[in-house]
């Protein structure tokens, strides 16, 4: 689905046949993102920055990630292109392999978005290298997610303030 960590970042469900990016969000961890917001949001910020602009970047706290993190159902297949050489030789699979997306834990707090190789072996997307290309290949086994009330589940778990 999105991870704990992705919750306070804005998000979608994926869409069959659409391609996406494992991209690292202002929150720290990797999760997928779709390359034209990526893409995006490059072209919005200059390469070179002038000094005002750095101190000004450096006082300031970061703005809100202009990324949508683009969230994955359990069940779904998707293809996973372009493995790094150790996780190939780690797992024993090869640089395109087609997956099943899994939760490991329902535990709070806790990464647990991960993908099944055909294999059998498990792998959290945060053990994956940002830039990993994904291609959401079939939807039809997914399990039926309510995003919005996630969302509510997570406020009524926060302590009263």
């Amino acid at each position: 689905m999105c991870d704990y960590s992705l919750m306070s970042v804005d998000n979608r469900l994926a869409r069959e046949g659409e391609e996406l990016v494992l991209h690292r969000f202002n929150t720290g961890s990797l999760g997928l993102a779709s390359p034209a917001d990526l893409d995006r949001v490059e072209s919005g910020h200059p390469a070179s920055k002038t000094f005002w602009t750095v101190l000004k970047e450096f006082f300031s706290p970061p703005p809100a990630d202009e990324v949508c993190a683009v969230c994955i159902p359990p069940g779904a297949r998707l293809e996973l292109q372009g493995i790094s050489a150790r996780l190939q030789n780690e797992l024993a699979v090869g640089p395109v392999e087609r997956v099943t997306f899994t939760q490991l834990t329902a535990a709070m707090h806790t990464y647990r978005d991960a993908v099944r190789f055909e294999n059998g072996r498990e792998l959290r997307l945060q053990e994956f290298r940002e830039g990993l290309r994904v291609q959401v290949l079939d939807l039809s086994m997914a399990e039926e997610v309510n995003l919005e009330r996630l969302r509510e589940d997570r406020l009524d778990l926060q302590p009263m303030r």
